[in-house]
C-alpha cells in the first residue's frame, strides 16, 4: 500500500464511525442514556447506508482515475462514457415496466433495469469503438478519439430518451420519483442495495487494476505504448468492463452522483508518482471518503427535507471544475 492509499484508508477509518453517529438523531457513544432504538438505527439504517456510500464512492473514484489515465485528460469524468446515462435510462424505464414484473421481482426492478442499461451502454461502446481500437492504421489515438465520441453520442441519446420518459411519465407520482431518483441519494437504502452493488464494484475495480500497467504505458504516447506491447483492443475492453461495472452499479443503487470521478484523482495525484497504476486504489479510497463525508453532511444539515447527495456533490464539483479550467487556462497563456 503506497502513501496515498494509507492516508485515505486512515481517513476512512475516522469517517466511518463519525458517519454512524451523525444524523437528525445524534447517537452519543459514551452517554448513559441514548435513544431506545439506537442499536436498530445503527444496524439497519446507518451502517448499510455508510457501507453503500463507501462502495459507490470507491467505484466512482477508481473509474475517474482510470478514465483520466486513458484519455490523458485531467478533465475527464466517467459520465463521458455514456454508461451512467444509460444506467439512468434503464432505471427510469423501471417506473414504466414495474407493473409488468412479478410481485417477487418488483423491489429489484429498478436496480436490475439500471444494470441492464449500463450493460447496453458497455456493449454499444465495445461495438462502436472496438474495431477502431484494433485498427493499426488509426493507432491508439484513433481508438481513443472514437471512444470519446462514441461515449458522448451514447450519453446524448440516453439523456434525450430519459427526458422523453420524464415528459411522458404515467402519473405525477412517477414523475416525482423519477426526478428525485435522478438527483442521486442514499436515503432509505438497505443491505439489499449493498449486496447488489458491492460485488459488482469490487469486480469493476479489479478489472481496472488489470488495466493499470497498460495505462502507464500509454502515458509515453500511443506509438511508444504499442511498441511496448500495448494491445489497444484489450485495454479498451478492460476499461469498458471496469467502468461499466463500477459506474453502473453505483447508478443502479444510488442514482446519478456526479463529479466524484473528476474531483478525486486531483486530490490523490499530488500524493503519488502520477502514474495511473498508482492512482486507481488511492482514488477508490478517496472516493469512498468523499461520498461518505458528503452523505454524512447532508444528514445533519438543518433543512426541512434532506438535501439530495447528487446535488450536494454537484455544488462541490462544479466550482472545482471551474477552478481546474481557470488553472489550465492560465497555464496556456
Amino acid at each position: 500500500m503506497n502513501r496515498a492509499s494509507l492516508v485515505f484508508a486512515l481517513l476512512l477509518a475516522v469517517l466511518l464511525p463519525l458517519s454512524l453517529l451523525a444524523g437528525r438523531v445524534w447517537i452519543e457513544p459514551f452517554a448513559d442514556h441514548g435513544p431506545a432504538n439506537a442499536a436498530l438505527i445503527l444496524a439497519e439504517l446507518r451502517l448499510p447506508r455508510a457501507v453503500l456510500a463507501i462502495v459507490v464512492g470507491a467505484g466512482l473514484g477508481a473509474a475517474g482515475a482510470a478514465m483520466q489515465g486513458y484519455l490523458r485528460n485531467p478533465l475527464a469524468d466517467p459520465g463521458l462514457f455514456g454508461i451512467a446515462p444509460m444506467a439512468a435510462l434503464g432505471a427510469v424505464a423501471s417506473f414504466w415496466l414495474a407493473p409488468l414484473l412479478p410481485p417477487a421481482w418488483a423491489p429489484l426492478g429498478l436496480p436490475l433495469l439500471a444494470l441492464a442499461g449500463a450493460g447496453a451502454g458497455m456493449a454499444a461502446l465495445a461495438l462502436i469503438a472496438g474495431r477502431t481500437a484494433e485498427d493499426a492504421r488509426g493507432g491508439a489515438g484513433g481508438g481513443i478519439a472514437l471512444f470519446t465520441l462514441a461515449g458522448l453520442m451514447i450519453a446524448s441519446l440516453a439523456g434525450a430518451l430519459t427526458a422523453l420518459a420524464i415528459t411522458l411519465a404515467p402519473n405525477p407520482f412517477a414523475l416525482s420519483e423519477i426526478v428525485l431518483w435522478l438527483n442521486g441519494a442514499l436515503t432509505d437504502r438497505s443491505w439489499r442495495e449493498v449486496a447488489i452493488a458491492a460485488p459488482l464494484v469490487a469486480g469493476g475495480v479489479g478489472v481496472l487494476a488489470l488495466a493499470a500497467k497498460s495505462l502507464d504505458a500509454l502515458t509515453l504516447g500511443e506509438e511508444a505504448a504499442r511498441s511496448l506491447g500495448l494491445d489497444p483492443r484489450r485495454l479498451l475492453l478492460l476499461l469498458v468492463a471496469g467502468v461499466g461495472l463500477t459506474v453502473g452499479a453505483g447508478v443502479a443503487v444510488a442514482g446519478i452522483i456526479g463529479f466524484v470521478g473528476l474531483v478525486v484523482p486531483h486530490l490523490v495525484r499530488p500524493l503519488t508518482d502520477r502514474l495511473p497504476s498508482s492512482l486507481i486504489l488511492p482514488s477508490a479510497l478517496a472516493g469512498a471518503c468523499l461520498v461518505l463525508a458528503a452523505d454524512s453532511a447532508v444528514r445533519v444539515l438543518p433543512l426541512v427535507t434532506e438535501l439530495r447527495l447528487g446535488i450536494a456533490l454537484s455544488l462541490i464539483g462544479a466550482p472545482f471544475f471551474l477552478w481546474l479550467l481557470l488553472r489550465m487556462r492560465r497555464g496556456m497563456l
